[in-house]
């Protein structure tokens, strides 16, 4: 019975609360070869093994009924209210790198609960409703949904899984108990892994490891299973939480079990261990109302709605309530309706008790981070802290001949109510004003963090520019420091010269570097300044011809590197404004390589194309043949090339110091920034 939850002393009191037939115990005795005891005893010796029952005081027992829990919440139970734990509910955050399987795995979780009916059409990703999500094959926003298993309701919250999104990450573990960390069976804990297994363990929760994508022909539980756990030895985690359920599974063919070679015909082993190893929400029945605002949503006939997880006390419709910021400064109001998440979709409720995750209508000028208290007896909980942003780039209003052909927001009012208003729900951003009045600062995670906001606002309707990626440095007793962050690249062998080359040009040290075996691709680690970052991404295709795989995240502020040239070419300029005409650009693409075609309204300061040399050249690429009466024997064929096609990314990681990328709904074009050139001049 003891073997179920590797070694954790606490398993006895854990089978109280959540009472399980002796035959799903058995599967892992099986298995404890995989389980992270073993592990330990690998790393450190036998000697060092975990502690018996023996030396656990009884009030430790008490307190704790995780598989894998932190001291710091041990500590924390010591309060004047008692608090007791729901057996009913279980609140989880699926949390992983990008493109290790989250939303896929959820969708086979819901399929499994019979969220849909057997005949209903349902696409994939469904969590990914936002159709940006859907292009891109990322999730942005984390999302929330529930489901039924056996006596228990489990409410899930997919998260984002890229670096730039980590904000949404440390914002929502405020409503969980534990994590279901999800790992690639091949790749093993990269960047952003590292990231959210961190917060996880600093807010104290309970942590089950899931190997996705077991089916791989490539697939190495082991070295997985090993190079996570020295993560969590790594991250100061202690022997609790180090002792964590490992559950091997294929999302995409929702099959999951406690061995590689053994998968159940579905997801149940690992529905048991979020059952068995996640503990109920603590809360305090008797307590005071609090719950913590921790997303916002809108709806067009409902208005904001707050969600959160109800702290405390019972929440009903129809109640008045007060709204914390802080000891000083409340306000009041009343709850309009009230929902929970059921399966799929949101669910009118008329009064919720504390441990769940609603939904709150009625206050309309609610924030994230705000406290929903009691009327008379309310007091706020602690905020929501995220970390500082790295990167900024400059948004101003449009400013280029072609200004209102496209776009309905063109102003700079509209430009600073949308900024504004993006505040409201990205925590992880920044914004305040610029130079001038035209000009904004907008500061986030990187720079997808910021361009996904600019996909955002052109789809909208917005039209605007927006300058050069710049990183925000620091200066500490005098010492100029800048962000740092910590870059994997997998590249196949025969290119890792040259990305070598590149990643050194750019001030990038080596830390690691190891090969992963048949594939015969390489791995490496680089620590490199978030500077010799800005424009990489391309570079690094261009000299791995299109195969190396980049993945970074955030280490630290450090010393200043020094000068990073992070682009070698100019730029071809056109210099007057017209229609570009066959005739022009084939003497132009002898030059360099072109971005637009024959029949493109182009105007005086746009950039055209890429110079073959460094410096930027201005072109006419508006001349036409000169109409005479001298006719040549045979007509002269022109063969154009085939015009560079730059997404938003792109061009973001293209332009220099002194240019521009010009945003519209239809279009995306860069130009010379006239105010910088004349400065120069």
């Amino acid at each position: 019975m003891e073997m179920a939850i590797g070694s954790n002393p606490t398993s006895k009191l854990t089978l109280k609360a959540l009472p399980l037939s002796s035959r799903n115990f058995e599967p892992i005795r099986n298995n404890s070869i995989h389980s992270s005891s073993w592990l330990r005893r690998q790393f450190f010796g036998g000697a060092l093994s975990i502690k018996t029952k023996s030396k656990i005081s009884s009030a430790h027992l008490r307190n704790s009924i995780k598989c894998a829990v932190s001291q710091a919440t041990d500590t924390s139970t010591e309060k004047k209210i008692q608090l007791v734990r729901r057996s009913d509910i279980r609140n989880i955050a699926i949390v992983a790198h990008v493109d290790h399987g989250k939303t896929t795995l959820v969708d086979a979780m819901l399929r499994q609960s019979k969220v849909f009916r057997d005949n209903q059409f349902v696409q994939e990703r469904i969590m990914d409703s936002n159709d940006l999500e859907r292009e891109r094959g990322i999730t942005i926003l984390s999302k929330n949904t529930s489901i039924k298993y056996k006596d228990s309701k489990i409410n899930i919250i997919d998260t984002p899984g890229h670096s730039d999104f980590g904000g949404e990450v440390e914002r929502i573990l405020n409503m969980v108990e534990g994590v279901l960390l999800v790992v690639d069976s091949v790749e093993g804990p990269m960047p952003q892994t590292r990231f959210v297994l961190k917060k996880a363990l600093e807010f104290g929760l309970a942590v089950v490891v899931v190997i996705n994508k077991i089916d791989r022909p490539s697939a190495r539980p082991d070295y997985v299973i090993n190079s996570t756990f020295e993560l969590f030895i790594e991250l100061n985690a202690s022997d609790e939480q180090c002792d964590f359920q490992v559950i091997y599974a294929s999302g995409l063919k929702g099959k999951a079990g406690l061995s590689p070679e053994k998968l159940a015909d579905d997801l149940g082993p690992l529905f048991e261990a979020v059952v068995r190893c996640i503990p109920g929400p603590e809360i305090a029945k008797d307590g005071s109302l609090q719950m913590l605002a921790t997303n916002i949503e809108y709806d067009e006939h409902k208005g904001r709605i707050a969600v959160g997880r109800l702290h405390a006390g019972i929440l009903t419709k129809g109640m008045d309530v007060r709204i914390c910021t802080s000891e000083d400064a409340c306000r009041f109001g009343k709850v309009s309706e009230l929902f929970v998440y059921d399966q799929f979709n949101r669910v009118p409720a008329e009064r919720v008790e504390a441990g769940d995750i609603c939904a709150v209508c009625g206050i309309n000028d609610i924030q994230i981070g705000e406290t929903i208290a009691d009327k008379i007896t309310g007091k706020p909980l602690p905020s929501i802290k995220v970390e500082e942003p790295t990167v900024r780039m400059s948004f101003s209003i449009n400013t280029s001949p072609f200004v209102g052909r496209e776009g309905k927001y063109v102003t700079t009012r509209n430009l600073r109510d949308r900024l504004y208003r993006e505040l409201e729900r990205n925590l992880a951003m920044k914004v305040e004003d610029g130079e001038n009045s035209d000009t904004f600062i907008v500061s986030g995670r990187g720079t997808l963090h910021i361009t996904i906001l600019i996909e955002n606002m052109r789809r909208e309707g917005y039209e605007f520019m927006v300058g050069p990626p710049k990183v925000i440095n620091k200066r500490v007793n005098d010492k100029l420091l800048e962000p740092y962050e910590i870059a994997i690249v997998e590249v196949p062998e025969e290119y890792v010269g040259p990305v070598v080359e590149l990643l050194g040009r750019r001030r990038g040290q080596m830390t690691d570097m190891q090969g992963s075996g048949s594939e015969g691709t390489t791995f490496m680690n680089y620590k490199i300044p978030t500077r010799g970052l800005l424009g990489l991404r391309n570079s690094i295709l261009t000299v791995s011809r299109g195969t190396a795989v980049l993945n970074t995240i955030f280490d630290e502020y450090g010393p200043w590197a020094g000068d990073i040239s992070t682009r070698d070419l100019g730029s071809l300029v056109a210099f007057e404004d017209g229609t570009a005409t066959t005739y022009a650009l084939t003497s132009s693409q002898e030059r360099g390589q072109l971005f637009i075609g024959p029949g493109t309204d182009v105007y005086k300061g746009q950039i055209v194309g890429i110079h073959q040399r460094p410096g930027d050249l201005s072109l006419n690429v508006c001349k036409k043949k000169a109409a005479t009466n001298v006719r040549s024997n045979k007509e002269v064929s022109v063969v154009l090339d085939s015009p560079l096609e730059y997404s938003l990314d792109d061009c973001i990681e293209y332009i220099q110091e002194d240019e521009l990328v010009e945003v519209t709904p239809l279009s995306i074009r860069m130009c010379k920034n006239l105010k910088m050139s004349k400065k120069s001049h």
